[in-house]
């Protein structure tokens, strides 16, 4: 399952705090407005280009009100319509019936440049604006009552005015800039990813970088990087014991075989075939710690080293009454440790011997190995279990379980895989396919 999306609390749920801020601050300010305010309503401004448009001079150069069509739906929208009007050489004009509390004001308007003027009762007769407006017969100051506005309509249309400029350049910077800002700031976390995939058993001793992510990430990967360090510790020690305790365990074999080899007693010989697997798993196990330090790697040639061991298995096969044979097409060359692939192919070998039929093949085809018996087969559900450590097919029989595992992480070192295919016929097919991802540096003739 995909995990939560850092998108949704990084950027849309500020985004809704934000806008839910600015509404509600919105909405206290018109709030406060309402109830501060008890004025009574406003003149509306629409009044005053219509006014000033429906005034000219005559030829006298008066001011005289010429009724115009806007100025009429203006009347039928407020039939109380009155204003007054006056140039800047004093000159004035009126229209409708002006209330006396504003005669006082005739020949005084071009003093005055700004006004809201506001009456305190129905029906709101002195409600007037006052503006200044440029004509085509020069400015004009006017004084008019036309249509009212009650102040919640007024408050209203000033803050959609306000509001709705902040709501669209916030929902642009949250929904453009910030994912800029957020992807920016994660950077640091791809890198560490990429860091942390590159990390494998081949390569011990990296740790992620700490110097690019956000501090909130920081534990994390400190926590990460010491869960490394616990991890190589563990390995180290696991190598140190497998090293010391193969080291140990060559001396007493050989000292055993030695001893069986000169021994007269039937049954004492018949040991010689454990002693000599015994020998074998503790060579693998040396080859891993030597691969795993960095052992040698060479060119191998596979044709001349499976001949050399089915030479060597050859008297073993034949006194348990098999044939062991050896197919070898054209050599290709394999680059690895010799030493641990011939155990490999004993390994195999072995196991084709006691567990198989009567004949057992090796072929070797460019770097593919093949090890065929006609014996009974290995059931498909187990054919990958059987290189699981201490494994064993069959539970009676003898070995440690640890032979398959063994030559699997030694196949595996050398950038190959080792899988298990029925053999035409009846038995089983082991075939190991080496440098899958390494290009040796010199061919091998056949």
């Amino acid at each position: 399952m995909r995990g939560p999306s850092l998108k949704r609390p990084l950027i849309v749920y500020p985004l809704i705090v934000h806008l839910a801020t600015l509404l509600i601050s919105v909405l206290i300010l018109i709030a406060g407005a309402l109830r501060i305010d008890s004025g009574g309503p406003y003149a509306d401004e629409r009044v005053v280009p219509v006014i000033a448009a429906a005034i000219e001079r005559d030829q006298a150069g008066a001011l005289v009100v010429r009724p115009t069509e806007a100025l009429e739906a203006l009347q039928a929208e407020a039939p109380g319509l009155w204003f007054l009007a006056e140039d800047e050489d004093g000159h004035s004009v009126s229209f409708g019936v002006v209330p006396e509390a504003y005669d006082g004001l005739r020949g005084r308007l071009v003093d005055l440049s700004v006004a809201q003027l506001r009456d305190v009762a129905p029906p709101y007769r002195l409600t007037a604006i006052l503006r200044r407006q440029t004509t085509e017969i020069g400015t004009l100051t006017i004084l008019g009552h036309g249509p009212l506005l009650e102040l919640n309509m007024v408050v209203l249309m000033a803050s959609t005015l306000v509001f709705l400029p902040f709501l669209v350049l916030l929902s642009l910077t949250s929904f453009a800039i910030t994912p800029l800002i957020v992807r920016r700031a994660l950077a640091g976390i791809s890198r560490i990813a990429d860091e942390a995939e590159r990390i494998d058993p081949a390569r011990r001793g990296r740790r992620l970088n700490e110097a690019h992510v956000p501090r909130e990430i920081a534990p994390l990967v400190r926590a990460m990087n010491e869960a490394l360090r616990r991890l190589d510790e563990g390995h180290a020690r696991q190598q140190r014991f497998i090293s010391m305790a193969s080291h140990e365990l060559r001396t007493p074999i050989a000292v055993l075989q030695a001893r069986i080899e000169a021994a007269d007693d039937p049954a004492l010989c018949a040991l010689g075939g454990d002693i000599q697997r015994l020998t074998i798993l503790t060579e693998q196990l040396l080859d891993l710690q030597r691969m795993a330090e960095g052992g040698p790697d060479a060119p191998v040639d596979l044709a001349a080293l499976a001949r050399g061991v089915v030479a060597d298995l050859a008297p073993l096969a034949i006194a348990g009454g098999r044939t062991i044979a050896v197919e070898a097409g054209t050599a290709a060359p394999c680059m690895g440790d010799a030493a641990a692939l011939e155990r490999v192919l004993m390994n195999l070998l072995r196991n084709a011997i006691d567990h198989g039929g009567r004949t057992v093949v090796l072929r070797v085809t460019g770097h593919v190995l093949e090890v065929q018996d006609d014996g009974p087969g290995i059931p498909p559900d187990q054919r990958d279990r059987v290189f699981e450590p201490f494994y064993r097919l069959r539970p009676q029989s003898g070995g440690s379980g640890l032979g398959l595992n063994l030559v699997a992480e030694v196949v595996a070192r050398h950038d190959g895989r080792v899988t298990i295919h029925p053999a035409p016929g009846g038995g089983t097919i082991v075939r190991v396919e080496l440098g899958l991802g390494k290009t040796p540096d010199m061919d091998i003739a056949g």
